[in-house]
Formats: structure tokens, sequence, C-alpha cells
């Protein structure tokens, strides 16, 4: 196992991270962003009005993105053991 290989199994790691995560903490900015304007021009400071959209927003997210990101995450399951019996030698 070189180092080149780490670095490419690192760098693999962090896109596949980066890919799962963005759809929906992407979502949740929106949504965030979205509060907080409506905030601001309504004057009401609830907190639950800032927590419970977004939280929403989450669950609606898993929904639509999670087969995709279920895929992402089983090819690169399968990449990992598949290159297994290279990293032993």
């Amino acid at each position: 196992m070189s180092e080149a290989y780490l670095f490419t199994l690192a760098q693999k790691t962090i896109v596949v991270v980066l890919q799962a995560t963005l759809p929906i903490l992407g979502l949740s900015l929106i949504v965030g962003i979205l509060v907080s304007l409506f905030q601001a021009v309504t004057q009401i400071q609830d907190m639950t009005l800032s927590f419970v959209p977004k939280i929403l927003s989450v669950v609606v997210a898993v929904l639509i993105f999670g087969p995709w990101i279920f895929r992402i995450m089983v090819e690169f399951t399968y990449m990992i053991f598949m290159t297994l019996p290279d990293l032993v030698r």
C-alpha cells in the first residue's frame, strides 16, 4: 500500500462525505436564511420558528436525497471492499 493510494482513498472519502452531506446542509441553509428573513421582516423572534422549519427541511431532504445518498455510500463501500485484498499485501 503506497502513499499515493492512501491519498487517493482519502480524497475519495472526502468527496463522498461532501456528496452525502451537501444536499441536506444546503437545503437547511436555504430554509434557515428564509426563516431569518421572515423573522427580520415580521420582528417575530420565537426560537421554535427557527428550528422547526429547519428540522422539517432536513427530514424532507433525507426523504428526497436518501436513495441517492445511499447509492453513493454503497458504491464507496463496495469499492473499499473490492480493494481490500490489495490493502493487505
